[in-house]
């Protein structure tokens, strides 16, 4: 019987539903018999918080969490369940149960608890505050909170927030960074106090407070932010506060690239990056791990040492390199398993910053030192210099590869097993392995290349007499498209090109007579231009054909190369925006290539950078790469003007939005439905790094690429781009006679 059939049922279950009520939308708390669960929230009065069930990245895991409500792109400023994800959100509940907030998960698991005793909990609730702070308190006595968000940071420190060591209960209040982009978990490096007012990260010490900075952290803002530190007899902490209403929504972050950064949210171009610390990746500490070495000027950042490979690959593949890396080849050294003779070896590796840990020995020289280490089996590399012998025993970690010049570079000698090295003494066992095998693989390469240049030889030969034979070639003839005319295959008998690429060209044959019919015998008049090919005539065939003709020069080594390499590819290409290859002519010392003809002058009048100053840079492509990321974002061209009372060429215009907070307004139509707008704001952003007007202030390709890919890290702010000069839309640009004279820029007569 059920309560269909029985109405004595009903009041049991209405009573039932009033002891446990859902979330409403837009409300800021959570009191007792309520309960979040699935896509539901709770967010601030003035909304400016939201807290609810989310899933980092692509992670099927999910987690309470707290992110700004009115920012589009999702950004978590503080997590309650960062250890013990739950999997379905809708079975899970977020509620409060004996005087506490507390998560059980889809099995009805306590995970998660603020764990505070109370002695009333009929009256609690949890309240989002619009400074972010989540607040546990009494509801008849709500000015002392039972429990808060801002006394148990996670990664984020918001206005207000602080970071603390009590003196009383030696407590620590402490930033700790995710441990990925997907998995919000405790990860390596954190960022605290100490009892000795030092500010810690990870190992490295920010200095003593001088009222405004810690001294050891450079540059830290203080123009409109008011940074304070306390220290009295119960605490010492650390807090900031926003003097600039600009820059209302900020944050200041333990990143999970050891990082600390602080960030401000300005509308219409995201997140911008206002200060950081360490300013370079590799002075975070560790950051590639036991034995990775870390480089500036590489990317990745990191790689395992000779000999030594990623723990985890899949890891490294992420771009967490914490795990560091692990020999493939255990020492012969305290290793009674391995007993082939093959003593241990050093590998020299100079320009390194020498890795933490290390140990003062005595020794006389390098020798004394290399011994020392040698027969310490726990020794894992030393170094040696006027200052003396240093040994490093167990992992070896904060390892970095220096630039050329920098006054602290150091050689290390890193400890390996012998088969890691390839230059083993010769009257070793794996030596002489080597040479027995190397021997009879040589004899047979040797008499191989015997058989076959005997075969190329003889068949020269066939070859040469063929090119005694003259092919017939009607003088008067025009060109044909129909690729009836002698192939290709039966040209260059010369072996400039090899058999299996002969097959592969399949354009027509022209009678050199032909040409000199249709170019006036390379009249001066005809002639187009000159390049490191060779001069350009343009020709007239029957029916008013017009093609430029490319002759190689006799003089150009390279372009003979040239030649070879536009007849096996070029003819192939077939696009609207690519000169075709029409034909070829080779007779004699000619070698000549034929174009289509294109009447509206050279390309070198659109190009980027060059087309701006008439210079090239060392980031000309990096420059190229941003004018290409700015036209696909926007639909424009870089050759147009925008704005027509101003007539701004595309960088102009994308510079004038930029700096008016008006990013969006550059957005294709055609993007709009699909194109999430902080993917478009970072496309925008690293358009306008790649153009900047000096070229050391652009990013090198690798790190526009990684700023590309990197989703969750922040951009600096681009600097004003290189303008095209602007001009007016005059009849001088468009004569009213329509263009009909076939003439091209000369290029200059050196090779470029």
């Amino acid at each position: 019987m059920d309560a269909k059939t029985n109405p004595r049922l009903m009041p049991v279950l209405f009573l039932c539903l009033l002891f446990k009520t859902q979330i409403s939308h837009g409300v800021d708390s959570i009191s007792v018999n309520q309960s979040l669960s699935g896509a539901q929230t709770i967010v601030s009065a003035g909304w400016k918080f939201e807290l609810g069930f989310f899933s980092p990245g692509k992670s099927s895991n999910y987690y309470i969490g707290m992110w700004y409500k009115n920012i589009p792109r999702q950004t978590i400023v503080w997590v309650a369940n960062r250890e013990t994800p739950v999997l379905d959100k809708f079975s899970s509940e977020l509620k409060i149960l004996d005087g506490n907030l507390v998560l059980f998960n889809e099995s009805k698991i306590l995970i998660w608890s603020t764990n505070v005793s109370s002695t009333s909990s009929g009256s609690v609730q949890a309240v989002l505050m619009d400074n972010g702070n989540l607040v546990l308190n009494n509801g008849s006595n709500s000015s002392e909170p039972l429990w808060q968000s801002f006394d148990n940071p996670a990664h984020t420190l918001l206005p207000g927030n602080k970071i603390s060591y009590n003196k009383i209960t030696r407590k620590h209040q402490i930033l700790t960074s995710w441990k990925n982009f997907e998995d919000p978990a405790p990860g390596l490096f954190t960022l605290q106090l100490d009892n000795s007012n030092f500010i810690l990260r990870n190992r490295s010490r920010g200095g003593d407070w001088n009222e405004n900075t810690f001294s050891l952290i450079p540059s830290m803002p203080n123009d409109n932010y008011r940074f304070s530190f306390v220290s009295n007899e119960n605490e010492t902490y650390f807090t900031y506060s926003i003097t600039d209403a600009s820059t209302s929504i900020s944050r200041f972050v333990m990143d999970i690239t050891g990082q600390i950064k602080l960030q401000i949210y300005l509308p219409g171009n995201g997140w911008n990056l206002f200060w950081s610390q360490p300013r370079q990746q590799c002075q975070v500490f560790s950051f590639c791990g036991t034995y990775g070495s870390c480089n500036e000027n590489s990317l990745p950042f990191c790689r395992c040492l000779r000999g030594f490979e990623p723990r985890s690959s899949n890891d490294w593949y992420m771009g967490d390199y914490s795990s560091g890396c692990s020999r493939r080849t255990k020492l012969q050294c305290g290793n009674n398993s391995l007993n082939n003779g093959d003593r241990d070896k050093f590998l020299e590796m100079p320009s390194m910053s020498l890795p933490d840990n290390e140990q003062s020995v005595q020794a006389g020289n390098i020798k004394e030192c290399e011994t020392t280490c040698f027969t310490t089996c726990s020794c894992t590399a030393y170094a040696y210099d006027n200052n003396g012998c240093s040994m490093w025993l167990g992992d070896l970690l904060n390892l970095k590869q220096l630039g050329e010049g920098d006054s602290s570079q150091r050689t290390l000698y890193i400890r390996l097993a012998a088969s890691e090295l390839q230059n083993n003494p010769e009257g070793s066992s794996q030596s002489r392995k080597l040479h027995i095998l190397l021997f009879p693989i040589i004899a047979t390469a040797i008499v191989t290349s015997g058989i076959t240049c005997s075969v190329y030889l003889l068949r020269r030969k066939k070859v040469a007499k063929k090119q005694g034979k003259k092919r017939n070639i009607q003088g008067n003839q025009a060109i044909t498209m129909n690729g009836s005319e002698r192939h290709i295959t039966d040209f260059i008998l010369s072996d400039q090109f090899r058999e299996d690429k002969k097959k592969d060209i399949d354009v027509p044959f022209v009678a050199l007579e032909s040409i000199l019919v249709a170019t006036d015998n390379f009249s001066e008049a005809n002639k187009l231009g000159r390049g490191g090919f060779g001069p350009v005539y343009k020709g007239k065939f029957p029916g008013g054909l017009e093609i430029a003709i490319k002759r190689l020069s006799s003089g150009s080594g390279q372009g003979l190369q040239e030649f070879m390499n536009e007849v096996l590819l070029i003819a192939k290409l077939q696009h609207r925006n690519l000169v075709r290859l029409l034909g070829y002519c080779v007779e004699g010392d000619e070698k000549m290539l034929l174009y289509e003809y294109m009447p509206n002058k050279s390309l070198d009048k659109f190009l980027f950078e060059y087309a701006l100053h008439g210079l090239f840079s060392i980031k000309s492509d990096v420059f190229s790469f941003g004018v290409v990321t700015l036209e696909i974002i926007s639909g424009k061209s870089n050759t147009g003007f925008y704005q027509s009372e101003q007539a701004l060429s595309l960088l102009d215009y994308a510079w004038e939005l930029w700096k008016e907070n008006k990013a969006l307004d550059l957005m294709d139509t055609t993007l709009s439905e699909t194109c999430n707008d902080n993917e478009f704001l970072r496309c925008f952003c690293v358009g306008l790094l790649c153009v900047q007007d000096d070229p050391s202030d652009r990013p090198t390709m690798s790190n526009a690429v990684l700023m590309l890919g990197n989703e969750a890290g922040s951009l600096p702010s681009p600097k004003q781009p290189a303008f095209v000069v602007k001009r007016s839309l005059s009849s001088k640009d468009f004569p009213t006679k329509s263009i009909s004279k076939n003439v091209l820029t000369d290029t200059l007569n050196e090779g470029r």
